[in-house]
């Protein structure tokens, strides 16, 4: 089995070798590292974009609004990707985003988890009908966690969640007053703990 800090440098060498810069090269790196970590199938879709991306054009997509839109090429995975990580505290504002065929867009999704850490949000991405929560570049949970490759993504529609407790006020002020019960143990042991308790003056 192959090691994820050699998943990145073949990634990253790979990526170097097929035009992109070094500094893209790098991210693309770190972003199939992160796929595959997850379980999701990161350099089979690079191997495969790649073959592809020897065979015809693909639109670099630079500014990202709410509804993007080409009209003939596919977006290119990894520029749409590096434009909305770079463009996301001003995309932070929208509720959602939209986008119209992307190409692999499995490699767009590493973006999107980096960019969930980044504003400090759950984001949902929906490719098609998989949707995939991404958790502050923490986890990725899915209800299609497949091992193959999407060549195209028509329909990609990116959510922001707002941060809310899973519990009522209710269930806190409960579960909180139980924790009031260690407070005086807590408050024992320090006095007995103290600098200098319990100790032997030798003097």
């Amino acid at each position: 089995m192959k090691s994820l800090s050699e998943i990145e440098t073949v990634s990253k060498r790979s990526s170097r070798a097929s035009g992109f810069s070094w500094g893209i090269a790098e991210e693309v790196g770190k972003n199939i590292r992160i796929l595959e970590m997850f379980g999701i199938a990161g350099i089979k879709n690079l191997n495969y974009y790649f073959k592809m991306r020897s065979e015809k054009k693909f639109e670099d997509l630079i500014l990202i609004g709410k509804d993007n839109k080409i009209s003939k090429l596919e977006i290119c995975p990894i520029i749409a990707g590096l434009s909305f990580l770079d463009q996301i505290k001003p995309l932070e504002k929208l509720s959602e985003i939209k986008f119209e065929k992307i190409a692999f867009p499995l490699l767009f999704l590493p973006f999107v988890s980096r960019a969930s850490e980044i504003v400090g949000k759950k984001l949902q991405l929906e490719i098609d009908k998989k949707i995939f929560l991404l958790n502050y570049n923490n986890s990725i949970y899915s209800n299609s966690l497949n091992n193959g490759v999407i060549e195209v993504g028509n329909n990609i529609l990116i959510k922001f969640i707002e941060n809310n407790d899973s519990f009522n006020k209710n269930e806190w002020k409960e579960i909180y007053k139980l924790s009031e019960e260690t407070f005086v143990e807590e408050n024992e042991n320090l006095k007995i703990n103290s600098a200098g308790a319990g100790l032997t003056d030798n003097d």
